[in-house]
């Protein structure tokens, strides 16, 4: 990365944390408003309402669907809770997501938003500072948009590598994803609003997602998506927690008592309201009293179960008066410890900074693309190349983007668009791309280079066009999408082929991979450069043009493992696709049979537990096609010269050398287990350090003690035992070059 390039892309997060929302954080860090004082001023609140007034704050509108108009303006959003005005309640409008402030539902005229990149792209970058400057960039332009609940924070583990929704999640490691999580949701709330965490819990597959029962025992749980969830939260401060479609050992996300009550609320002490995912409610007494506080999205549940029957339920004695209070001074303490109580969203729409926004995103997108491979130094683009083909994935006017509730209507436009066969929602039937032409960018770093465009339709002008360059960059793309798993692995319409025969007459080949995860590539042992872009957003051209012409250094690393094989991940393929197929197969012999069967809940056991993702494949001895944090750099880092230290925790402190000829950002990370324990390795510690050639930096990285720890059911809570630890210094779980031992204090804390 040149020096003027990183400059700029610091300043950019700069203005964005620190200069563009200054005036409204200062008001809303922690501490500020305690959960405290939050919750007294909350409870005072409560005691002047009425019943009535009461239960119209723990249900909400679904807006596109809602009968009629409240006594407050609707807008087109993806939920609504009127005020109490004689009380200074706050009107709240909900907007989804992470990606950007979405509107698919009622798509208004012009009522576009910055699209940043995916989840997977922001966690790629392995920097909180990213993270949480597209928070705060997305957050104020809900602000801008009249929205002040944004429906954002997902941070579900990558279970499987199939998943439809891993676009929008953080990867498969709880302390990574628990720490950009928490960045983001950090950054959204500097708005002084409410940013959710979702979906709570094990919403890791698609397919039956209404219905499904994971099951996973208490201790594994609480050392993967749960631990995510809790670092995230500690980090974060969400105003609220949405839960998830799925069942969890029996009982619904949105009915699970343990999970809402006994674990968020009584052993994290969380302050802020549970809201349900849109649909996910079934039951009155039995969900409040497991701790759901908000209905959301009222008209997808069968009925409105916090309506007339909880205000029965009340009276009935089923749902205790307190638990009405505490449902409602739970919702008003996430707005009022937020500042999204006080700040009233603007009385018009206000067109936000778009332009300094885009460079969020494309910074964003830059330091999440991953360079997978880079045989012969392929890359970056030399100046001897004078001819060079572009083909594939409608590179000529855009870039993929992923489907579902966190689509963006991004600035710009969509310059392609292709409709589905099945219907719902705008943002599932149609497969979106976002206006910014890899083919423009790259023409317009490199003048003086012939760049010809080729779409692929057409095999023999393809190849023959790929014969007479100097390289061609291909751009492979598989969309996903929330409601929907994909299939398999493989590259859909049948581009593995396409890839193979491009390089089989072009040994420069480039592959550029828009997708929503991993993918196999059959290919690889012919094409010498591989880039992971993921869905890079709205810039994601400038910024592919940028790490493929070597104006920005590939600075990203893979937060989830890329399979060899896809018998290698716990489960090849998407779990109740058959039992779907037979519904299917009886809706068309017999509807009412077929509603009936499409019911029945099915298990999906998580057989990994605790080991998901890298821990998964060192515990069975595989070997992926690309490790957990793996991404190549155009210069070189050593780590020399580690001290390890041990005591209650383990501390390395190392020193980071540039040794190439050019400035470029590396992820040193630290891996430990119990020595003699058998236990995969788990990631601890890291950090993104940005150095100049030849520039040493010691920086010292610390263990969380709950990565040392295991979960013992019988205290409850954390046990480290004493003794000797591992502890690799490496550059991606893999790496095992560098390993010390340090002796570590037997000690328990809380869960």
């Amino acid at each position: 990365m040149t020096k003027a390039k990183v400059g700029y892309g610091l300043a950019m997060i700069a203005l964005v944390v620190t200069g563009m929302t200054a005036p409204l954080r200062a008001q809303t860090d922690k501490g500020t408003i305690t959960s405290s004082a939050a919750r007294a001023r909350a409870d005072r609140i409560v005691a002047q309402m009425t019943r009535e007034e009461k239960i119209a704050l723990v249900h909400g509108l679904f807006p596109s669907m809602a009968a009629g108009k409240t006594t407050n303006e609707l807008i087109p959003s993806a939920g609504h809770i009127d005020g109490i005005p004689r009380l200074g309640v706050p009107l709240v409008r909900e907007s989804d997501a992470s990606l950007g402030v979405a509107n698919q539902v009622e798509q208004r005229v012009g009522d576009v938003a910055t699209a940043l990149p995916s989840g997977l792209a922001t966690a790629a970058s392995f920097d909180p500072a990213i993270a949480r400057a597209g928070g705060a960039m997305i957050g104020a332009e809900a602000r801008d948009k009249r929205f002040n609940v944004l429906l954002a924070g997902g941070v579900n583990l990558t279970r499987d590598p199939w998943n439809g929704r891993n676009f929008e999640y953080l990867g498969e490691d709880p302390l990574l994803a628990g720490t950009m999580g928490g960045a983001h949701i950090a950054g959204v709330q500097s708005n002084r609003l409410v940013s959710t965490i979702k979906h709570y819990v094990l919403n890791a597959q698609e397919t039956g997602r209404n219905i499904l029962d994971a099951r996973i025992g208490e201790a594994a749980l609480r050392m993967s998506d749960l631990l995510a969830f809790q670092i995230a939260i500690e980090k974060g401060h969400p105003g609220s927690v949405m839960c998830a479609y799925n069942k969890i050992n029996g009982d619904w996300a949105c009915e699970n008592r343990h999970l809402l009550t006994d674990v968020l609320k009584r052993d994290w002490s969380y302050p802020g309201w549970v809201m349900s995912d849109w649909g996910a409610v079934h039951s009155t007494v039995k969900a409040a009293n497991a701790g759901l506080d908000q209905e959301s999205g009222q008209e997808l549940d069968k009925e409105i179960y916090f309506g007339a029957p909880l205000a029965e339920a009340v009276a009935k004695g089923q749902v205790p008066e307190a638990r009405l209070n505490d449902m409602v001074a739970r919702y008003l303490t996430g707005l009022i410890e937020t500042g999204a109580y006080d700040t009233p969203v603007p009385a018009k729409a206000v067109t936000p900074d778009y332009a300094a926004h885009a460079e969020v995103a494309q910074r964003a997108a830059e330091a999440g693309i991953v360079l997978l491979k880079n045989d012969g130094n392929l890359l970056p683009i030399a100046r001897t190349a004078k001819r060079i083909v572009v083909i594939g994935g409608n590179a000529d006017v855009g870039v993929l983007s992923g489907g579902g509730s966190s689509q963006v209507r991004s600035v710009g436009g969509a310059p392609v668009e292709i409709p589905l066969a099945y219907g719902g929602s705008a943002s599932f039937a149609r497969i979106t791309y976002h206006a910014s032409s890899p083919l423009d960018a790259l023409r317009k770093a490199l003048p003086g280079v012939a760049i010809e465009w080729q779409d692929g339709r057409n095999l023999n002008a393809t190849l023959a066009a790929a014969k007479k360059a100097d390289m061609a960059i291909f751009f492979a793309t598989q969309w996903t999408t929330e409601a929907d798993d994909v299939p398999d692995l493989r590259l859909p319409n049948q581009q593995d082929a396409l890839i193979a025969a491009i390089a089989a007459v072009q040994p420069r080949t480039v592959a550029v991979m828009e997708t929503g995860g991993p993918v196999l590539m059959p290919w690889i042992a012919k094409v010498p450069a591989v880039v992971q872009a993921w869905y890079p957003g709205q810039r994601g051209g400038e910024a592919l043009a940028a790490i493929l012409t070597g104006q920005v250094d590939p600075s990203g690393r893979l937060p989830i493992t890329f399979p060899a094989d896809a018998s290698q991940p716990p489960r090849p393929r998407p779990v109740g696709l058959d039992k779907l197929s037979e519904a299917e197969a009886a809706a068309a012999a017999n509807p009412a049979v077929a509603a009936d069967r499409a019911l029945q809940s099915f298990p999906v056991d998580y057989v990994e537990g605790a080991d998901v993702g890298y821990r998964w494949y060192e515990k069975k001895g595989f070997k992926p096609l690309f490790p957990f944090g793996h991404g190549l750099s155009y210069t070189s880092f050593a780590y020399r010269n580690p001290v390890v230290t041990g005591g209650r925790t383990i501390s390395v402190t190392v020193d980071i050398v540039n040794t190439g000829a050019r400035e470029g950002a590396d992820v040193p990370q630290i891996y430990v287990a119990r020595d003699g324990s058998g236990d995969p390795m788990r990631l601890a510690a890291f950090q993104r350090v940005h150095l100049k050639p030849g520039e040493t930096r010691r920086i010292t990285l610390t263990a969380e003690p709950r990565i040392l720890a295991d979960y013992d059911i019988g205290l409850p809570g954390w046990r480290i035992r004493g003794g000797a630890y591992r502890v690799a210094v490496a550059h991606d779980a893999a790496d095992r070059t560098m390993v010390s031992t340090a002796q570590v204090q037997a000690q328990t804390m809380k869960p």
